[in-house]
């Protein structure tokens, strides 16, 4: 299984391991991505992501499909949130099960990584004294 999705709601972690969950995975590696209230020193107020949706889903599919290809994993879900988020919101959960743990780890870190240089999602980090659009990845 490989679920994909692109959300303006709040991201529910319990819900997204849920569906992931299986009785041949004895693993399960969870990447949860929060807001965080600064960066390089600046006090962030919040953050304002955008995706160029149709295409993302589409990268977000093809990671999933490039990490099963990659590692013995059976289920993965990528779910990012757009539209304004707070300090502590949740943006991304990523979560991947597989039958053992090193290549839920594995495939989970590649997806996290992959997703930041590959998918068109975009932030706006909103701080004290102004704002910048940065791609979500480095």
């Amino acid at each position: 299984m490989i679920e994909v999705k692109i959300s303006d709601k709040t991201l529910d972690t319990q819900a997204c391991i849920d569906k992931v969950l299986s009785p041949s995975c004895g693993g399960i590696d969870v990447f949860i991505g929060t807001v965080r209230n600064a960066t390089k020193g600046k006090q962030v107020v919040r953050l304002e992501f955008e995706a160029y949706e149709r295409m993302a889903l589409k990268e977000m599919q093809k990671l999933g499909e490039q990490a099963k290809k990659k590692w013995p994993i059976e289920n993965v879900l990528i779910h990012h949130r757009v539209g304004v988020l707070g300090i502590g919101d949740i943006p991304v959960v990523i979560a991947v099960a597989a039958a053992h743990r090193d290549a839920a780890f594995d495939a989970c870190r590649y997806i996290i990584d992959t997703l930041k240089e590959t998918v068109p999602i975009w932030k706006k980090e909103i701080f004290e004294d102004g704002e910048v659009w940065v791609a979500a990845h480095p």
